[in-house]
């Protein structure tokens, strides 16, 4: 962030302090620490400026005396255009039931709609970074609005994030929503998670090795580490299964490289070393996941009979598949496009990547 900026965002700081002076929250805490949690989020998601300071202010129209004339005159139109969108969405998932006329009354469909109401897509980032830190403290309110909050962040954020390609977020989400809504099973679970991996884990160091020591002997750059499964996808995967034996991902191997021509590369070395299962080679650089995922994924059998997937991706393809269009955003902001990522206030429509142009007809939709 430029001198300008880092300005900017101690402005909006000292402003949203002063507009939440005395309210708390249920924890006892000053107000002001939820919008500078919001901000932390958005930082570390990589966002723009704007869409910081729009975080750090994004409650100050709704629960204070602020009103939109003085955000756009202090900090202007753009930031001011995200905090009204952030206000229009909370309204909308109010009377979602209301808005549901757009569209036939499903979660999915709903969900979307929730999208296409933001008009701007960092309306939704800055809605999922205020969402993901009400999460992280959801200790504090009543066991009623525990449920209330995690069966709604399961039902509507987590599949909004997964939608903008958020997979890390749509994760945190779903963990903290899961360890709210079924306790005893999140409990068992992370047990069983920890006595299966303790039995794995040297048995697939083994693996690891010997793939390095392939990959290297082809002169590749590489970087591979573990990934071990979110309780809540093993949650609905034993739904689906009834057994653990029959869950083949519990933890799998990733490997980044630099091209997508060294990820078809290794995934021909991986093919060569260990007997592939065919019916569980996915390739989804060639045909991306409808969120712009893009991976090749396969499972293999080593010679003692030890079953282990794998992904393999470029860095492009990975950072994506954690932070989704905020990558996207990141990337833009490095090069200084804004237009990449606002729309156009007056027509709602974004400069999206193809894989994401269902936002903007939706956006159209709901603009009618």
């Amino acid at each position: 962030y430029s001198e300008d900026q880092l300005y900017e965002i101690d402005h909006a700081i000292d402003f949203a302090t002063q507009a939440h002076h005395g309210q708390k929250r249920k924890s006892g805490e000053p107000y002001i620490t939820h919008p500078l949690s919001v901000a932390i989020i958005l930082i570390d998601w990589g966002m723009d400026s704007d869409t910081i300071i729009a975080g750090i202010l994004h409650d100050t129209v709704e629960d204070t005396k602020t009103s939109l004339d003085d955000i756009e005159s202090l900090f202007g139109h753009d930031v001011s255009f995200l905090v009204d969108g952030v206000t229009k969405v909370s309204q909308a998932r109010a009377g979602m039931r209301d808005l549901g006329h757009y569209l036939p009354q499903t979660k999915d469909n709903l969900t979307k709609l929730l999208i296409a109401v933001g008009q701007d897509v960092r309306v939704i980032i800055i809605k999922l970074a205020d969402r993901l830190h009400n999460m992280q403290t959801l200790q504090f309110k009543s066991p009623e609005k525990q449920q209330k909050i995690a069966r709604e962040t399961l039902e509507v954020f987590a599949p909004m994030a997964d939608q903008l390609g958020m997979g890390r977020v749509r994760m945190e989400l779903e963990e903290l929503a899961f360890s709210y809504l079924d306790p005893k099973e999140y409990k068992r679970l992370e047990k069983v998670m920890k006595q299966r991996l303790g039995k794995s884990t040297r048995k697939l160091g083994v693996v690891r090795l010997e793939v390095e020591r392939a990959l290297k002997d082809e002169k590749l750059e590489f970087e591979i580490n573990g990934r071990v499964k979110s309780l809540y996808s093993l949650h609905r995967k034993l739904q689906k299964r009834g057994s653990l034996d029959n869950i083949y991902d519990l933890m799998a191997l990733r490997i980044i490289v630099h091209t997508k021509e060294e990820c078809y590369l290794v995934l021909g070395i991986l093919h060569s070393l260990y007997q592939p299962m065919i019916a569980r080679i996915k390739d989804y650089i060639s045909i991306p996941k409808p969120n712009g995922y893009q991976s090749l994924h396969t499972t293999v059998i080593t010679p003692n009979k030890q079953i282990v997937e794998f992904q393999i991706r470029t860095r492009d393809m990975h950072e994506y598949a954690e932070r989704g269009l905020a990558a996207s955003f990141h990337y833009q902001q490095q090069k200084d496009s804004k237009e990449y990522l606002k729309g156009d206030s007056k027509r709602g429509v974004s400069n999206l990547p193809a894989q994401l142009q269902w936002i903007t007809q939706l956006q159209e939709i709901a603009a009618r």
